[in-house]
């Protein structure tokens, strides 16, 4: 396997593999499918938004009245359409209880 390192501050970062690899090690873990490279973008968490919402048996309407934002606009990032502040992102993780989404996509 040919890794390449990017360390930052002494310590290792990121591992930069050829895309033939990290479908080969996605196999090897079990995930089926190709992964596009859009698919493998850095997560930033909220495409699990609503699955976690409905985990702790929030309605939409409930979880935008917790964060102080419309139950559309929540439906919009729950989609994917919105990305949001800062200030929603933290809202959403108190609300959830979550590691906080700090850093946009």
């Amino acid at each position: 396997m040919s890794v390449q390192v990017i360390m930052r501050d002494g310590e290792a970062e990121y591992a930069v593999l050829p895309w033939s690899e990290y479908q080969a090690l996605l196999k090897a873990a079990g995930r089926s499918g190709q992964v596009s490279p859009d698919e493998s973008a850095e997560p930033t968490g909220l495409e699990r938004l609503a699955a976690l919402r409905e985990a702790r048996g929030m309605t939409v309407q409930q979880l935008a009245q917790a964060v102080g934002v419309s139950p559309h606009y929540l439906d919009l990032i729950e989609k994917g359409e919105r990305q949001p502040d800062m200030a929603i992102r933290r809202a959403l993780a108190r609300a959830l209880g979550v590691a906080g989404w700090e850093s946009p996509s």
